[in-house]
């Protein structure tokens, strides 16, 4: 069918300059070109076809994937792929594959955890690809307790080995990509026994397949763990279980950067500090939230465009109202698309932040890795929950086509949505910062100044006596009041959660702290009211991160930030962001007195106004983003918004119209139908 734009009527309204925001969004000129160069690449190659993903079985499903892995390796082999240039390859590939887990997490960790030995061993055969591997710490009974990992490694002076073993059902490996039927090599994770006495958790490099005929070794059960959610989607990714009946490495294979492991089995500590390998946690999470960017970007754009194309009701001479004109569509659609802004933000900071805490760590500077762990676990977080929420949402935002395969939306959902999982379960993580938080508060009292995310903490005292200044909707626009709001309540619901942990406390765990009206341990005896509180200590956790979300969206803005509106427009989306959140979250600043009931009025006001500004501009805003049709894999998200015609075509590519008759029509239908006419006398 012929196709029609019908979106440049949209485009015309724009009142920026999109070429310049599209710089904004990918970083820097220089990554904007890497990135369309590689995106181009990908979507003129027809091997990377993905349209009939969803309709393919498993094992085919899974060939296609090693195929195009396969390509993926020549190309980086024959043109002089740079880093960079191989990664972005990756991203716009789009299919979850053994090789996510080889380079995101089995590279990394020999990296991090490796002697430079051990480094100058393993590294080139894995740069080659001479061998692949995968990341087994999770097992059937133990994900987020690390600690509580079954699989052991077992010193054997006498061979000078490590016996591997699996000593119950629940220790099985479950879930490392990668693990199911590629990877020969695996950093598995296991307690440390030596002369009869445990020392924790450590990794090991175990050879699992061999390299002649890639059979399992012996002592090694290994398989792929079976279909997961949704058609297509992780599906491509061969997650795998695996066992050990005593299975015997050399003593050197195990990592032992930190901790080394003598020939006579005595544990000593290397003079590199253990704090080191969490700068691989920090860079880990970091990609993360960039990824929750990458995919939240991804499902607005599709949910905009058709909003945009989608007309119903409001009929005026013939014509309907677009969808996107309806305010109860910009209210559900547009804090999503701010929310993607916001978040490729705060994802361009915590690259400056590994970067920080990567140089101090080298100087043996620790004294910014609690906080920057608290962040990134936090970020995690709060960036994957909300993107999983918001690519549901804009699946409902598309009605009843966003449920086809052909949207792209639920294959999106399904691959995504196990971010909320993997590097830790997302309460799990907001439990370690609300942790962090009431320690924080503890030890106001005793001059230790809180520092970076948590540096407004050392205000505490004006920010439990503050009062909102607005007075006008205009006034929530101003960046030192909407900044203050959001400290105000969050160092408000630390302090009411500090206060309740207090009444669990033991008086003789530790003195009190008083701020005049509120009093808390200054050391933190949480043992059953941590527990008993955990919900309320969770909502404290999320306050906090989304000011850090907030207080870098509006740092942003303080740069200089070329192009014709485009500082506008990301002040538009900032704010729409911050009064969205205050909206959804209304009873913690009124609860907290941070706001007033009038000013909380006010804040929706300013609010459906920041839509009707961004309306004109929405369809340019996900423009921005330059994400190809080929990447975007929606027939609703197309560039050209002909989405009826291609929607039409798409239908009759299932295989289940290869025929006018189906299969079983002799067998079940036919039968039936004769019954019923017989039965009905006719």
């Amino acid at each position: 069918m012929e196709g029609v734009d019908i979106l440049p009527h949209e485009r015309s309204k724009t009142q920026f300059d999109v070429d310049a925001m599209k710089i904004v969004w990918a970083g820097s000129r220089h990554a904007f070109e890497v990135s369309d160069r590689m995106a181009r690449l990908v979507a003129s190659d027809p091997a990377f076809q993905k349209d009939n993903r969803s309709r393919l079985g498993r094992k085919e499903l899974f060939k296609n994937t090693l195929e195009e892995s396969n390509i993926c390796m020549e190309t980086f082999g024959s043109c002089f792929v740079t880093e960079e240039e191989a990664g972005r390859l990756r991203f716009f590939v789009d299919e979850p594959a053994f090789t996510d887990l080889h380079w995101g997490m089995f590279v990394p960790a020999i990296k991090g955890q490796g002697t430079e030995e051990q480094q100058q061993k393993w590294l080139p055969l894995a740069y080659k690809m001479q061998i692949i591997g995968c990341y087994a710490q999770t097992e059937l009974g133990h994900g987020s307790n690390v600690q509580g990992l079954e699989t052991t490694a077992t010193f054997d002076p006498d061979k000078d080995e490590f016996v591997i073993h699996s000593p119950t059902l629940t220790s099985s490996k479950w879930w490392p990509g990668g693990l199911g039927k590629v990877s020969t090599h695996a950093v598995v994770y296991a307690r440390l026994i030596t002369n009869g006495e445990e020392h924790g958790v450590h990794g090991f490099i175990v050879q699992l397949r061999s390299l002649d005929d890639h059979m399992p070794l012996p002592g090694i059960t290994i398989g792929d763990i079976g279909m997961k959610f949704g058609n297509g989607a992780y599906n491509t990714m061969d997650n795998g279980v695996l066992t050990f009946d005593h299975v015997r490495i050399p003593r050197n294979q195990m990592l032992m950067r930190v901790l080394q492991v003598t020939s006579e089995g005595k544990c000593v500590q290397s003079n590199v500090p253990r704090q080191l390998i969490y700068g691989t946690m920090v860079f880990v999470r970091q990609t993360i939230v960039a990824d929750a960017s990458s995919a939240l970007s991804r499902a607005v754009c599709i949910a905009t465009r058709y909003s945009a194309v989608r007309r119903q009701f409001g009929s005026q001479d013939g014509v309907e109202t677009q969808v996107i004109d309806y305010k109860t569509q910009q209210n559900r659609l547009f804090p999503l698309l701010a929310s993607a802004y916001a978040f490729r933000f705060v994802g361009e900071w915590l690259k400056w932040l590994y970067t920080d805490v990567t140089q101090r760590l080298q100087a043996n500077d620790f004294s910014t890795l609690p906080e920057a762990h608290a962040c990134t676990a936090g970020l995690k977080s709060l960036t994957t929950t909300a993107t999983a929420d918001a690519i549901e949402e804009c699946r409902k935002l598309c009605g009843g086509h966003g449920y086809l395969c052909a949207s792209g939306l639920p294959e999106l959902f399904a691959v995504y949505v196990p971010a909320c999982t993997y590097e830790g379960d997302n309460v799990v993580l907001l439990l370690q910062v609300a942790r962090f938080l009431m320690k924080t508060v503890s030890q106001l009292g005793s001059g230790k100044k809180p520092i970076g995310t948590t540096a407004y903490l050392g205000r505490v005292q004006d920010l439990m006596q503050c009062r909102c200044e607005v007075q006008t909707a205009e006034d929530w626009l101003k960046p030192s009041v909407m900044l203050e709001a959001f400290e105000a309540r969050s160092a408000r619901m630390c302090v009411a959660r500090a206060q309740n942990l207090s009444k669990f406390a033991n008086p003789e765990d530790g003195q009190m702290f008083l701020d005049g009206s509120h009093a808390f341990p200054l050391i933190h005896p949480f043992a059953s009211g941590f527990a008993e509180l955990s919900a309320d200590l969770v909502e404290a956790a999320v306050a906090h991160c989304q000011l850090i979300v907030v207080s870098k969206f509006l740092d942003k803005l303080q740069q200089d930030i070329p192009g014709n509106g485009v500082k506008q427009q990301l002040q538009n989306l900032c704010y729409i962001y911050a009064l969205n959140l205050l909206h959804k979250h209304l009873g913690d600043f009124l609860s907290t007195g941070c706001i007033t009931p009038k000013q909380a009025s006010l804040a929706n006001d300013q609010l459906r106004s920041l839509y009707s500004q961004v309306r004109p501009n929405a369809i340019a805003l996900v423009d921005a983003f330059n994400y190809t049709d080929h990447y975007l894999g929606s027939v609703l998200g197309r560039y050209d918004g002909n989405v009826y015609p291609k929607l039409y075509e798409e239908a009759w590519k299932d295989p289940l119209n290869d025929s006018v008759l189906p299969d079983g029509y002799n067998e079940y239908i036919h039968p039936l139908l004769k019954q019923q006419l017989h039965n009905a006398r006719l």
